[in-house]
């Protein structure tokens, strides 16, 4: 199924990289998060209608760090 690229982000950290890919495609549009460890890649696929979600388990997890360091 083909897709269209809509922004991308890349994140740097330590020997790992993280690409964060918008797609669209004829089912909708989603969250494409790929870490690569010297070549070697994993990928999930968020579906764009539970980002929100999604970001505010993240934003919960990082203040747990926070409130732990």
């Amino acid at each position: 199924m083909e897709s269209d690229l809509l922004h991308t982000e890349k994140i740097l950290s330590d020997r790992k990289t993280f690409f964060l890919d918008l797609k669209q495609n004829s089912r909708g549009m989603v969250v494409k998060i790929t870490e690569d460890v010297s070549g070697n890649r994993d990928t999930i696929m968020v579906p764009a209608e539970i980002l929100g979600d999604f970001i505010a388990a993240l934003t919960d997890i990082h203040a747990t760090a926070e409130e732990n360091e």
